[in-house]
């Protein structure tokens, strides 16, 4: 039989809470860089990332579409400000901006002068909650248990939409709040069927013109636009007709696995779709990651902020 002293039964023991002592510190201290990293780096890595989608009738020059979305401007952000005015460089055929433009009441002259140098080009855009609503304190940990609910308005300040609106229409761009448009850009006529927000049930889908394929002789291709990507809005485009659909919302999980795996979606479609290109019964979707984040929230990882050319090809 065995047998241990008390001496080696205490030196066992010491040895244990040493080894479990220094892994508690290598916990702490390696949650602490991680923090560090995705509020001080990640957040502000800005990244363009380029997509190419097979839509435009044969023979159809390339179109390039500049998708942004969820700035979430809080004034003060100069290397947003500054990474957004760098995108004018890519000389896009067109910008679409799927909403979530504002995170502060005093917002609104930070994003006008970001968005600048991008009015001198043709753009659409829809809105998103953060649009309407500011906002608010809120658990963290609640997106991990399922999507965020809809503000109460009479609870929560309600932010300069209609300024920030006139403010587009005046440079140029056009919205597509629940509304079907049609735009003639270098040689390429664009069908727009947008709709309001569908995370806080804004949305009303206005379909697209039955005959216009028929009745016009120019290349033609139709896109469907909206901020959330829910499940029931991305059939209704597919239904309508839609060739291609931008959306943002998501965040692209916003805190992710390594490898950039969401977590959640905040909305119903599945986490691994929560950025960048999938298809609905056949139809590509694009889906942004987003270049801001609540400014209650503010932290990003494995998930940098991003702008997408997406590049409209012939089939």
């Amino acid at each position: 039989m065995i047998s241990s002293s008390p001496s080696a039964v205490a030196v066992s023991a010491e040895q244990l809470g040493k080894v479990a002592g220094a892994t508690l510190a290598t916990a702490v201290v390696a949650g602490a860089a991680t923090a560090v990293y995705a509020r001080y780096y990640e957040l502000t890595n800005f990244t363009v990332r380029h997509e190419a989608l097979p839509v435009l009738p044969a023979g159809t020059p390339d179109f390039r579409i500049l998708h942004i979305s969820d700035m979430h401007m809080i004034p003060g952000q100069r290397t947003k400000r500054d990474f957004i005015h760098s995108l004018a460089a890519l000389e896009p055929n067109l910008v679409i901006n799927t909403g979530d433009n504002l995170s502060h009441m005093s917002g609104l002259p930070a994003l006008m002068d970001a968005l600048d140098p991008l009015f001198d080009f043709p753009g659409v855009y829809v809105p998103g909650s953060n649009c309407y609503f500011a906002p608010g304190k809120k658990n963290p940990f609640r997106y991990l248990v399922g999507p965020s609910k809809k503000p109460e308005s009479e609870k929560v300040a309600t932010l300069p939409t209609q300024e920030m609106h006139d403010a587009f229409d005046n440079r140029g761009w056009v919205d597509l709040i629940n509304r079907y448009e049609t735009l003639s850009i270098d040689g390429l006529r664009l069908e727009f069927s947008g709709v309001d927000d569908p995370h806080i049930g804004y949305d009303k889908h206005p379909g697209f013109a039955p005959t216009a394929f028929d009745t016009e002789p120019a290349p033609l291709v139709r896109l469907g636009v909206a901020h959330a990507p829910y499940l029931r809005t991305l059939n209704r485009f597919v239904a309508d007709g839609a060739q291609a659909i931008f959306a943002g919302h998501t965040h692209g999980g916003q805190v992710c696995l390594p490898g950039g795996r969401a977590l959640v979606s905040n909305c119903d479609l599945p986490p691994a779709r929560a950025k960048g290109l999938s298809y609905q019964d056949g139809v590509p979707v694009h889906v942004s990651a987003g270049l801001g984040t609540s400014r209650y929230a503010q932290v990003r990882l494995f998930c940098p902020p991003e702008a997408i050319v997406v590049t409209l090809t012939s089939r």
